[in-house]
């Protein structure tokens, strides 16, 4: 970006906001009409009144229109269809407002204004003023998103190595390494078909996070198999209290999550109910109408919560943010908690440029 659009960019965003500059500019573009249509017989203060009143209209009908559409497909990957859009209603208020005006204000008569040569004579002057105008509306709100969505890449690298910290201190903590050894000590020395089942289970945990945990997205299908590898170490911690039931149709695997995501809300389900012979814990994982992949658990919160740095939920919204999805649902009833995450729609283009060193 040249020093010249960063100035004025923080121009817009400083103390000279837009207002000004479209009142200022109102004020020199009517100056401009004015000299241009003046009549030989017309002062220029006679002639300003209507130029000053005309240029505001359409200045401010136009800038309602750019503000309309911006709401409408605010990303940058929507310029495009903005631009289209913006372009067909932008043309429209031009063609059809001055003639309206010019009959509002008694300036042409009906006779006139069905006369081609005469409604549309200052259609040509109004399209360039608008397109230059539009020009630099637009390149100062494509540069202000493409600053934005620099700045967010940059919070995503930032909050995917608090990920990745998160998730392999939760992980592959000395605390979580003992116990999956223990399990497995005892495991060899009653069932040694389970023993190696588990063995195989851990190793393709830890497979997926070390080759996963540098991308923005997988597919649901890799995600749901690392999340069932996961709780199956759970279930022989806790063979009898801890059930998990996932739910997730053929029709949605192909679509995409964020990694680790189905791990950290199970693993949040763990870390914050009881879980016991009198209170098993019941986790279920499925996809609802919403096209959004839902984590819920029986609610029977512990008295005393272990240490967490309580980033998890908070990771997840953060990541989603990056791709334009802040709708991450989460319900707590008297018995249930739930959380729904949208399911991200991506080509297989797409998670190629996203997996590292591509």
């Amino acid at each position: 970006m040249t020093k010249g659009k960063l100035k004025l960019i923080r121009i817009f965003n400083g103390t000279f906001r837009e207002v000004h500059f479209r009142w200022i500019g109102i004020f020199l573009l009517a100056t401009v009409m004015t000299l241009l249509y003046r009549e030989p017989h017309e002062t220029f203060l006679e002639k300003y009144p209507t130029a000053f009143l005309f240029t505001a209209i359409f200045w401010n009908g136009a800038f309602m229109i750019f503000m309309h559409f911006r709401k409408r497909f605010p990303q940058i990957r929507q310029t495009p269809k903005r631009l289209v859009f913006t372009l067909i209603a932008l043309s429209a208020f031009l063609i059809l407002g001055d003639p309206a005006l010019c009959l509002i204000f008694n300036f042409k008569s009906w006779q006139e204004v069905l006369d081609p040569t005469k409604a549309f004579e200052h259609s040509v002057t109004n399209f360039i003023a608008a397109f230059v105008i539009g020009s630099v509306y637009e390149n100062i709100y494509f540069f202000e998103q493409w600053k934005k969505s620099i700045q967010l890449n940059e919070a995503l690298k930032n909050q995917q190595i608090r990920t990745q910290f998160e998730v392999l201190q939760n992980q592959m903590s000395p605390h979580f390494l003992f116990n999956s050894l223990n399990t497995l000590t005892t495991l060899i020395a009653e069932d040694g078909r389970i023993a190696i089942e588990f063995t195989e289970k851990l190793s393709e945990v830890y497979r997926y996070i070390l080759q996963n945990k540098d991308k923005e997205v997988v597919k649901l299908r890799d995600e749901l198999e690392f999340a069932k590898n996961y709780t199956f170490l759970l279930k022989i911690r806790y063979p009898e209290n801890l059930n998990t039931h996932f739910d997730v149709g053929e029709e949605y695997l192909e679509q995409s999550i964020a990694p680790l995501t189905i791990q950290i809300l199970v693993e949040n389900a763990i870390k914050h109910n009881r879980i016991s012979r009198n209170h098993p814990l019941n986790v279920e994982v499925y996809v609802d109408g919403n096209n959004s992949i839902v984590v819920k658990n029986n609610l029977q919160r512990k008295n005393v919560i272990e240490k967490s740095t309580k980033t998890g939920l908070a990771n997840i919204r953060k990541r989603y943010a990056y791709f334009g999805q802040d709708n991450i649902e989460v319900v707590s009833s008297g018995q249930d908690f739930l959380v729904a995450v949208p399911l991200l729609h991506i080509s297989s283009d797409t998670h190629q440029a996203m997996a590292p060193g591509v």
